[in-house]
């Protein structure tokens, strides 16, 4: 039996894979234990799951506040936001109670989320064995290779980062918090990173994305559901719902009476399911259904196409149950992602904050009517499947602990 920590930020997209690949290695006979900000992390955990606090000032409320705080940001601005008010102080935060966690729980192996930079310095420092858990693949893909200076920012606040956590100097320079050089478990495959697949670290692992239980997200009507009609979902994603009240009125524009000719099969009437506050929201169309919340993955398998921000959880439990999608990003590491599912022939990007109604219609009218959308949907969805998910990333842990 091995014992494995994961350290992991207080998001949703980057905690949920940890936990499909915590309930393998539990179902296996191992040891597990997450380590982050309790009142974040504990409803996004398996109910008894081992959790030890680091960072346990950070609840919701500030993490809510970042996140306002960043909403209006494009570009270089929230990139720096990010950066300088975010993943930095979350470690410098979190460093203390990760090592004593390690102290407490002394793990065999380390499993450092690219956002929870203590982890990795604590590991490095300790002499543990540490994986990067890479639950996007938008470092992977090298995006200040255009952007020298950029990569220089990075890299320096890096190396400050662990000075200031008491790394000597010279052990601070080498190599990268972000990219372990034992294992990097990348959630993506290299049917769907695309040619960026290539120039990954020699450590990387590509197991695909891995979905596990997770606490219902809300109830759903499902006699609303029609079999005769074309339904999709529409969502933001917790993070960018509350900007996107422009964007929840065009798709209201655009599903008014929609109907959309099939080939051989007639026109079928479309119907939307949208993830928002129904109390932010104006009128909406018979055919739009707008809830808090829905059971997402139940949700799937009921569905014909996707609209969406593009954020990669949503994607990727999209694309493994074979839907195509209509992208519009909207910052971080969304617009990398929307590209990699166009390039892939599995969707199509539309803008996010100049979307007309009339290019919403073009848009999800194609993917829905075009095979070839759908056909690639399913070529990454068994891209995804052959990769392995949580059970590889299991195994190649249980390797590395010997």
């Amino acid at each position: 039996m091995a014992s494995f920590l994961f350290a992991v930020p207080p998001l949703h997209g980057h905690v949920n894979p940890t936990v499909a690949v915590g309930a393998e290695l539990t179902a296996r006979g191992h040891r597990v234990a997450w380590v982050g900000p309790p009142s974040v992390l504990t409803p996004l955990l398996p109910e008894g799951a081992e959790l030890l606090p680091a960072g346990a000032e950070l609840g919701h409320d500030a993490v809510s506040l970042e996140r306002d705080r960043a909403a209006g940001m494009r570009g270089p601005a929230a990139f720096k936001f990010l950066w300088e008010e975010f993943f930095l102080p979350l470690g410098r935060l979190t460093a203390p109670g990760v090592e004593l966690a390690v102290d407490t729980f002394r793990p065999d192996v380390l499993v450092a989320d690219q956002q929870a930079m203590a982890g990795a310095v604590t590991a490095r420092r300790r002499g543990i064995p540490w994986v990067t858990s890479a639950t996007t693949p938008a470092e992977l893909t090298r995006p200040f290779e255009r952007l020298p200076k950029v990569g220089e920012w990075v890299r320096q606040h890096l190396v400050e980062f662990q000075l200031d956590l008491g790394v000597p100097e010279d052990e601070a320079r080498v190599g990268d918090l972000r990219f372990s050089d034992q294992l990097i478990l990348a959630f993506t495959t290299e049917l769907l990173m695309g040619p960026a697949a290539a120039a990954v670290p020699v450590s990387t692992a590509f197991v695909g994305p891995a979905f596990g239980a997770r606490p219902r997200s809300g109830d759903f009507p499902w006699a609303w559901l029609d079999e005769d009609a074309a339904t999709v979902l529409v969502s933001l994603g917790t993070v960018n719902a509350d900007a996107g009240a422009r964007f929840f009125g065009m798709v209201a524009e655009a599903m008014e009476g929609l109907r959309v000719a099939f080939p051989g099969g007639g026109d079928r009437p479309v119907r939307a399911v949208v993830i928002a506050d129904p109390e932010q929201l104006g009128a909406m169309p018979d055919n739009v259904l707008v809830l808090p919340s829905v059971p997402q993955l139940d949700l799937l398998p009921h569905l014909d196409a996707v609209i969406c921000h593009a954020g990669n959880n949503t994607v990727c439990e999209s694309l493994a149950h074979g839907l195509p999608l209509v992208l519009a990003p909207i910052r971080d590491d969304q617009p990398i992602v929307a590209d990699q599912v166009v390039a892939a022939g599995a969707g199509l990007r539309v803008r996010f904050g100049r979307v007309k109604a009339a290019d919403l219609v073009r848009a999800l009218t194609d993917v829905l009517v075009d095979s070839s959308y759908r056909e690639s949907a399913a070529r990454v969805r068994a891209s995804f499947e052959a990769a392995g998910g949580a059970a590889e990333a299991a195994t190649l842990l249980e390797k590395l602990a010997g």
